[in-house]
């Protein structure tokens, strides 16, 4: 997320990367809902003024500084058209008021949201933390700390742009306004990044003005948590008559999600077709061909001519998007071979789509594996595939689109399942939050064993458990290592982790590893142990008293070698349970944590080394 006052100031560089100004305003156009960024005005040498067109000029942007796509000397300068506004010099740090007069707040900075190399406005900042970010982001990022701390976090205060209706050009007073009368001309997916933006109540508010069409449109473009927000906060009725407006898979994506008596309960709001063309998807698997193929589709008998078909086609709903093939059927209504709609057009009419279809085709079972779909339309360059019963009986069809969404699904899942931090859809990526948590989860091992070792310090057993406290390193960072093994097991090999063959394999393997990791745990406590025997039998080592402690430390150390050995050994072995409970996590739709496995297969080494050494040191007294 962008705000406008982390961005005036910043450098603008040309395509050769030479600094030629200092960005110094942004200009909307004011007859949008959500008004892209237009312009951009920048100070150049000397404090010259400058404006240019940001669509023609702008080649990317973040909160650091904005490039242009040319150099310099190529750039031609734009000035403000009667239409535009300049969000500084016009918004910022200008009171704004409601309809009915009720509150005077101020503009203290202005939320924009970006998609691409889009840039639109979103709002007016009127809360504290706009004011405070406005006069340093280290101030505004220090206050939100403190007020955490006090279980107070300082919330956003935003306006959203599309309540505001500007009164005069000088804009010495802005009303606000629900009118939406520009809002259905924005793309759905627009729409849908700008309502994830909003606050609950603003989001209702903005989707009650859709009309249906645009709004199960901009519902199909939801994450999954909106949808489910949006559904609720919508009547019975409305959210009946949208599921049915949608794409048929779509809506069993989002009917699949809500409780059964809900769900039921808008299916029988719809009429019958629909409600038949959503219910036949419902049966299939989450993640499976059936799951996300479409029951629309064209197919005619292997007889019919060119021109028969095209008038079919003609016929149909203009609401079917999904035609990229002719799918042709034997007297059997089974599948027999496609056609594009290029072969179809540059047909003769007379032609039978019999001697134009292509017989070798690629199909898929309803209850193969959607990544497998995917990976079957991106290899074979397919627009969709079909999806067929043991009787070849075509059952609906996977569209690229839909493949699309699931490798990005499948993207995502893994860089999850391996605890790799992705940018959100804004662009955020490298704040100190994300840095903090990146050294908390890479330092994880130091952290628990400090915290552990100080513990046991107050606790007074310091002296007690000496020798675990020094050897517990060995076990925390092969429980480390070993968890992020464990989770690329789970991507490689998938869905197969739940075979017993295969995790009697890992088991196998596991078991080869954790002899070789305790030999070399061994070898490197030897070695410590003989540095340590040396350096006490030297005479200038140390005085008698130092000496004398080294052999004290050495015998803790003696008692803590077999637990450490054990432990680790242990913990290798049991992380295969690691893979096959996240497998199962994950054919429950919940992406497992690679941190809190972290933290169990931590406690669970740990918890069998001083088990191990409590007990060796009692038998030892």
């Amino acid at each position: 997320m962008l705000y406008l006052s982390q961005m005036l100031g910043k450098p603008v560089l040309d395509s050769d990367g030479e600094e030629i100004g200092r960005i110094s305003d942004l200009a909307i156009q004011t007859g949008e809902v959500f008004p892209r960024i237009t312009s951009l005005a920048f100070l150049g040498p000397s404090k010259t003024p400058f404006m240019v067109s940001w669509r023609k000029y702008v080649a990317s942007f973040d909160d650091d500084r904005i490039t242009l796509n040319k150099p310099a000397k190529d750039i031609r300068f734009s000035y403000l058209q009667p239409d535009e506004l300049l969000l500084a010099r016009d918004l910022l740090n200008k009171q704004i008021v409601d309809t009915q007069g009720l509150k005077v707040v101020r503009v203290n900075d202005l939320k924009l949201s970006q998609s691409n190399r889009q840039l639109r406005l979103l709002g007016a900042e009127v809360g504290a933390r706009g004011m405070l970010r406005g006069l340093s982001p280290a101030l505004e990022r220090a206050t939100q700390a403190i007020a955490r701390l006090f279980g107070r976090p300082l919330e956003e205060n935003i306006i959203a742009w599309n309540y505001m209706e500007l009164v005069d050009r000088d804009l010495s007073a802005v009303k606000l306004s629900v009118t939406h009368k520009r809002l259905s001309e924005l793309h759905p997916a627009d729409v849908a990044d700008i309502l994830e933006q909003l606050d609950p109540q603003q989001r209702g508010l903005v989707f009650e003005h859709l009309d249906n069409q645009r709004a199960a449109e901009t519902i199909a473009e939801l994450e999954d948590e909106y949808q489910a927000d949006i559904l609720d906060d919508l009547s019975e009725r409305r959210a009946s008559e949208l599921l049915a407006q949608m794409d048929p898979d779509d809506a069993a994506d989002i009917l699949g999600d809500l409780p059964y008596e809900k769900a039921e309960k808008l299916l029988w709001l719809m009429g019958v077709q629909d409600q038949r063309r959503i219910r036949s998807l419902l049966g299939y698997k989450e993640k499976t061909a059936g799951g996300i193929m479409t029951p629309e589709f064209v197919a005619v008998p292997e007889d019919k001519s060119v021109g028969e078909t095209i008038e079919k086609i003609r016929s149909m709903s203009e609401d079917l998007e999904t035609v990229h093939y002719v799918y042709t059927l034997g007297t059997d209504s089974r599948l027999t071979g496609a056609l594009s709609l290029r072969s179809l057009v540059l047909a003769d009419n007379a032609t039978s789509v019999f001697d134009l279809a292509t017989r070798d085709l690629m199909t898929v079972s309803p209850d193969d594996d959607q990544e497998e779909v995917a990976d079957v339309i991106s290899k074979y360059d397919l627009l969709a595939v079909p999806v067929v019963d043991e009787n070849n009986t075509i059952l609906g069809i996977v569209t690229i689109d839909d493949a699309l969404d699931v490798l990005e699904e499948e993207h995502d899942e893994d860089l999850q399942i391996a605890g790799a931090g992705s940018r959100n859809k804004d662009g955020e990526s490298y704040t100190a939050l994300s840095l903090l948590r990146w050294l908390l989860r890479r330092e994880l091992w130091f952290i628990v064993w400090a915290v552990l070792t100080l513990l046991i310090t107050l606790a007074g057993g310091f002296a007690q458990f000496v020798g675990a406290l020094v050897l517990m390193p060995f076990v925390l960072l092969i429980a480390d290592d070993i968890v992020a093994f464990s989770i690329n097991d789970l991507i490689e090999y998938d869905g197969s982790v739940g075979s017993t063959a295969t995790a009697l394999r890992l088991l196998l393997r596991n078991l080869v590893v954790g002899v070789l990791t305790a030999a070399v745990v061994a070898l490197a406590f030897f070695a410590f142990a003989a540095a340590l025997t040396q350096s006490a039998a030297l005479p200038a080592a140390a005085d008698a008293a130092s000496a004398s402690s080294a052999p004290a430390l050495l015998v803790a150390l003696v008692n803590a070698f077999l637990p450490t050995v054990i432990a680790c050994f242990a913990t290798i072995l049991a992380s295969v349970l690691v893979t096959v409970i996240a497998r199962r996590r994950l054919d429950r739709s919940k992406v497992p944590s690679s941190t809190a496995f972290t933290l169990l297969m931590m406690g669970f080494g740990l918890l069998v080394q001083l088990a191990l050494y409590y007990t060796a040191t009692l038998l030892v007294a």
